[in-house]
């Protein structure tokens, strides 16, 4: 009973990090229609300037504000620099661009950085709560990691829903001719759609990072089963994203406590196909009652 109560709220834990990745995907998607396979590797790049900050002797919450700005700027830089010019064309470019940008980034991080395992800080405690005689595998840190992603995804939910900017970021990204024609800067939307999740994305790179030992490629991982998790939710819903990502977070911890971690790439690769092939457009999408 105890193995079971612990694997489960691993799989919480887990799949909280795995929500807020998805989140930035969901973000970057409904407010541009592009799926950024570079938002793990700006994440790192990210988290790795909270580091630099942090091991020069500034505080951690330091060093977590300036990994969000940082992922602020560098998502509209790299809009405005390298996905402005192949937005108009087929949307295989943008995706290659991403992936060539996945590949760069990493590559840069190694270089200013240096390719070794560093181990990074976490705000709270991570020893688990104890419940009589027992200790829980759920700890404070684990607590903050779930209640950030539950306040991103209501900040998202009430961007879109709720305020102008995410209705004209909505427009800008499904019809940009007919957004223009009704005064909406499409321009203007699509660096601050790329900007706000990179800032989503930045949060999911210091929650993985914390407490854990971090190099220029620990968020690969994180990569594929956000996008899972994306995927199994639906790109249009950011409370998908959520489910979603606790969904994959759980059926992987149980996976590796009770067959093997060797097995975990493969569990998610089968429930990627599951999904794609019963549901394709998520759990949570209604995209097909909006395609134009």
């Amino acid at each position: 009973m105890q193995q079971f109560l612990n694997v489960t709220l691993g799989g919480l834990s887990q799949g909280a990090i795995y929500a807020a990745f998805a989140l930035a995907l969901v973000l970057i998607w409904r407010a541009t229609r592009i799926i950024n396979f570079a938002q793990g590797s700006m994440a790192m790049f990210s988290t790795y300037i909270a580091l630099v900050l942090i091991e020069s002797g500034q505080s951690y919450w330091a060093g977590f504000a300036a990994a969000l700005l940082a992922g602020l700027v560098l998502g509209a830089l790299i809009e405005r620099v390298v996905i402005r010019p192949v937005e108009g064309g087929p949307e295989l470019n943008a995706v290659i661009v991403t992936l060539g940008l996945f590949v760069a980034i990493q590559a840069l991080a190694a270089i200013l950085f240096g390719a070794s395992f560093e181990s990074f800080p976490a705000p709270f405690g991570l020893s688990g709560f104890s419940v009589g005689e027992f200790t829980v595998a759920f700890t404070p840190f684990s607590a903050f990691v779930i209640g950030s992603v539950v306040v991103v995804m209501l900040a998202l939910v009430a961007l879109f829903r709720f305020t102008d900017i995410g209705l004209r970021m909505r427009a800008s990204a499904f019809n940009q001719e007919v957004a223009r024609l009704l005064g909406v800067r499409v321009g203007n939307m699509l660096t601050l759609g790329w900007a706000f999740a990179a800032v989503v994305g930045s949060l999911a790179g210091l929650l993985i990072a914390g407490g854990n030992l971090v190099h220029p490629a620990y968020m690969d991982p994180v990569i594929v089963y956000g996008f899972v998790a994306a995927v199994l939710g639906g790109l249009e819903s950011p409370a998908g994203a959520v489910v979603g990502g606790l969904l994959i977070g759980l059926a992987l911890s149980y996976v590796s406590g009770y067959l093997g971690s060797e097995l975990v790439t493969l569990a998610a690769l089968g429930i990627l196909v599951a999904v794609l092939l019963v549901r394709p457009h998520g759990l949570f999408s209604r995209t097909t009652a909006r395609r134009v």
